[in-house]
């Protein structure tokens, strides 16, 4: 099966359902990526911050499969060098990150957090893109302002921004605002992780019975047909075939309007400007 892609803003094609390996450890991360490999998926995603890049890239060596048939995304964590460069040592981020990863290059990298010296960050992104070793930049956590400023403030805009995105943070007038921009929305907890008891929901459940779908592929096939890339995370085999398993079924327009009326607008884990998490992330490390 020929995945369903979406096209970046400078030409780069990514695949709109991807996998995710955010808090699996890394002892079992291979053979988790392994067997998201086996069932079809060709788009992974992984961060510094989530100490299983090294893992990820082990998955990717052993499975064979060539590099150009793969869409490899990891994240630059908040930078600190007080006495030093931030975009020096963003370089060097990096460097750690492809090294783990065993690759030569990723398609794309994304500046994880909008806190700290995030200008620095993107020029060294920025720089990284000019020399081909990551064939896209973007950004993830960013809230229209930030992200506004930075693509009126850089010579290269972000080609894609990850938030949180699901049936209740639906994100509607930031995609339209990102849609403007030429920037890819893509959701990370497109599960809400399991909050608002997301897989017993009334509303969900009867539109998969309609389907003979479950939640979560209606959940899936939801952002798919907003055009939202999306990297659903799992450790069960046959949980990551159902995920994947979304491109048969169509939601009707009366169905998407009956899952907008879950949105409530608001974060289920925690809001990028709240000082107290701008102040925990921000004294967080990652080498």
């Amino acid at each position: 099966m020929t995945l369903q892609s979406v096209t970046l803003s400078n030409g780069v094609e990514m695949p709109i359902l991807g996998f995710g390996v955010f808090q699996i450890p890394p002892g079992q991360t291979q053979a988790t990526v392994e067997a998201a490999l086996e069932v079809g998926y060709r788009h992974l995603d992984t961060a510094a911050a989530y100490q299983n890049e090294e893992a990820v890239g082990a998955a990717i060596a052993a499975s064979g499969i060539p590099r150009d048939e793969l869409f490899v995304t990891t994240k630059l964590w908040i930078q600190h060098a007080p006495t030093g460069s931030v975009e020096d040592d963003s370089r060097r981020s990096f460097d750690n990150s492809l090294r783990r990863l065993g690759l030569d290059y990723v398609d794309l990298y994304l500046i994880h957090q909008p806190f700290g010296d995030v200008y620095s960050e993107w020029r060294a992104l920025q720089q990284l893109n000019k020399e081909g070793l990551a064939r896209a930049i973007g950004v993830s956590n960013f809230y229209p302002d930030r992200l506004v400023d930075l693509i009126d403030h850089n010579e290269i805009a972000p080609t894609v921004n990850q938030v949180e995105t699901h049936p209740f943070f639906q994100r509607e007038s930031d995609q339209a605002l990102m849609k403007e921009r030429g920037v890819q929305i893509e959701s990370w907890g497109p599960f809400a992780e399991g909050r608002n008891n997301i897989f017993s929901d009334p509303v969900l459940g009867a539109i998969g019975e309609s389907h003979g779908k479950s939640i979560a592929q209606v959940v899936l096939r939801w952002l798919v047909q907003r055009e939202v890339v999306v990297i659903p995370k799992s450790v069960r085999k046959d949980r990551m075939a159902e995920n994947f398993d979304i491109f048969d079924f169509t939601l009707t327009d009366d169905q998407l309007a009956q899952i907008a009326t879950l949105d409530t607008g608001v974060s289920l884990f925690f809001d990028h400007r709240e000082p107290t998490m701008v102040g925990r992330l921000g004294g967080h490390r990652v080498s």
